[in-house]
């Protein structure tokens, strides 16, 4: 089994191989993070905020299971629960995040997106989506399938069930 790159196995990749590989994952996340990086540069300039990535990965994760409780986005993106309480008291300040207390256990906090944290979330993901896009139909289907499967591949099993329980409630 050979790629179409020059017949290298698929088996087998040297180390050299491999390091082109996470070099290319490196530069491929800094491409990834850029515009929704700068988008938030420029609210950071405007409101006088401090937002960054990991308030990108809260309103992300927060859109996508709108009602996840803290205690879920906390082992979702594997921050301390002080950091996670920082980025959440801004954005809930700023009228990005709501909170609303669980029905069926009250010390549950249920966490949604507010419609400026919809608007600030569509406006990020969208630059994301049309990279992933593009990147996308230039590669081909197969492609697409091969890397999906290596980025699964690569994740902890734990991070696997979390991802694929979020791809089974139709966030596909």
């Amino acid at each position: 089994m050979s790629d179409s790159t020059g017949g290298e196995s698929l088996l087998f990749l040297t180390d050299e191989q491999l390091q082109q590989g996470i070099e290319a994952m490196f530069f491929a996340y800094r491409g990834f993070t850029a515009d929704p990086d700068l988008i938030l540069e420029e609210l950071n300039r405007e409101l006088g905020k401090s937002y960054g990535r990991a308030h990108h990965r809260a309103i992300h994760f927060i859109g996508r299971a709108p009602g996840t409780t803290v205690n879920n986005l906390l082992e979702i993106l594997g921050i301390t629960k002080q950091s996670l309480n920082r980025v959440l008291r801004s954005l809930m300040k700023d009228g990005l995040v709501e909170s609303r207390v669980g029905t069926s256990d009250r010390r549950e906090r249920h966490l949604y997106l507010t419609d400026a944290g919809k608007a600030l979330e569509r406006k990020l993901s969208e630059v994301q989506r049309a990279r992933m896009r593009d990147a996308y139909r230039r590669a081909g289907p197969e492609a697409v399938r091969g890397f999906r499967q290596v980025l699964e591949a690569m994740m902890d099993t734990e991070l696997r069930r979390k991802y694929n329980g979020l791809r089974d409630k139709g966030h596909d």
